[in-house]
């Protein structure tokens, strides 16, 4: 209640959302949760790739069902329009004339096809701030690249690295460069507005969703250019850093992750574990000792972790200033304490899913905190408030646009969805 009394950073500022799947959506869902009104525009003849992705209330795959769409889209009003149907048109003039930022996220030129390209937008609403980010870019000779985040994950040199010394390269388990680009199109937006502010006038922001994931990869790329030095895969372990590993613990696959950063800390360690003979062996005595014979020094560890919960070690590690963690799974990061102090997690009422956990920013703002109040909207959900309320369009018009297909509605949807 407190922090609904207060004023929002983004409070006023209004957004059309044409973004879809992870990257794209996860901006607006920021400046939605932290006061902007933001208007998701889908359509349930092409449905967002994420409404057809798993994990499914229930594990029935119909596309308001989808728990990782709604992670993208909490805070917003939802609207259905058949972007391809001529009569959309003054449907996106206005909407254009309303919002202050407008986002996509799809292939370059389909949102010139559609007439919303940026020069198009600036037309209607010369103050408008439009950003567009996709995998590799709105120009450059593999613009037009075809794939999802994953493949993203190949070509920005993870799956290289990514693995056992001795393996085949490997996927990552999710999109990351998904997880990496928001954040830049939010800063670069909130640097538009600023800009906004001073000069009256808008801009336009790209981009590649490629080349904000490699930027994490920036050290390695530089130690190749100067040193010759090729980042290879080498599993849990560091090239600095013995031991460093994730290791057994007492229980059912329950693990410790834990990182040696120096000598003193390896002493430290030794004496967490009571000094055993074994750890007064010479060839352990340094980093360089350890890194060569780095198998024995990890099958000695986890001989050593196996007899304790992955908690025990934690707390006896980090009592004594040694970087460690517990191996969580989903159902640990739900009971975390402090997650919970936190209030990391908060649950929302889904129309369809229920009540269920939504991330909250992984930022607080002092002075004016986020509100997270609405479950990420059914397609269409918002209909009737944003068309008539919003836009200004009267019941009659509306209704004529439902008939002719301009708004699509559940029928104009499959039944069920192809699990993507």
């Amino acid at each position: 209640m407190e922090a609904k009394m207060t004023k929002q950073i983004f409070e006023g500022l209004r957004v059309a959302d044409f973004c879809w799947a992870a990257a794209g959506p996860q901006v607006g869902r920021e400046l939605a949760e932290h006061g902007a009104t933001v208007i998701r525009v889908e359509s349930h003849r092409r449905l967002d790739i994420l409404r057809s992705s798993p994990p499914f209330k229930d594990s029935i795959p119909t596309f308001n069902r989808s728990a990782f769409f709604t992670q993208y889209n909490a805070n917003k009003y939802g609207i259905s329009l058949d972007l391809g149907n001529p009569r959309a048109r003054e449907v996106t003039r206005r909407l254009i004339s309303w919002a202050d930022i407008v986002g996509e996220s799809m292939g370059p030129g389909a949102m010139a096809k559609l007439g919303l390209d940026y020069e198009s937008c600036r037309k209607i609403n010369p103050q408008i701030i439009y950003f567009s980010t996709c995998m590799l870019g709105q120009y450059g000779p593999h613009r037009d690249f075809r794939g999802v985040g994953t493949h993203v994950n190949a070509l920005g040199g993870f799956c290289a690295v990514t693995g056992w010394p001795d393996s085949e390269p490997t996927q990552i388990f999710t999109a990351y460069s998904d997880y990496i680009s928001p954040w830049y199109t939010l800063i670069a937006v909130m640097g538009a507005l600023l800009r906004r502010r001073k000069t009256g006038v808008g801009m336009y922001m790209e981009q590649s969703q490629l080349e904000a994931a490699v930027s994490f990869l920036g050290p390695h790329v530089l130690d190749y250019a100067v040193n010759h030095n090729l980042l290879n895969r080498r599993g849990n372990r560091d090239r600095y850093m013995s031991p460093h590993g994730v290791y057994p613990c007492r229980g059912s696959d329950r693990w410790v992750a834990l990182a040696v950063t120096s000598d003193e800390d390896w002493q430290r360690l030794c004496h967490v574990m009571g000094n055993p003979e074994w750890t007064k062996d010479p060839r352990y005595d340094s980093v360089v000792g350890r890194k060569e014979n780095e198998d024995e020094v990890d099958r000695l560890i986890g001989d050593w972790t196996k007899d304790f919960l992955p908690e025990q070690v934690l707390a006896m590690l980090q009592g004594a200033g040694i970087a460690a963690g517990v191996v969580q799974t989903g159902d640990d990061l739900l009971g975390d304490p402090q997650l919970k102090h936190r209030e990391h997690y908060h649950a929302l009422n889904h129309p369809v899913i229920g009540s269920h956990s939504y991330h909250a920013p992984a930022y607080r703002l002092s002075q004016t905190p986020c509100v997270i109040d609405k479950p990420a909207p059914c397609v269409g959900e918002h209909n009737q408030y944003v068309y008539k309320d919003i836009l200004g369009f009267s019941d009659d018009e509306i209704a004529d646009m439902l008939v002719n297909g301009v708004i699509t509605t559940d029928a104009d949807a499959p039944t069920t969805v192809t699990v993507s």
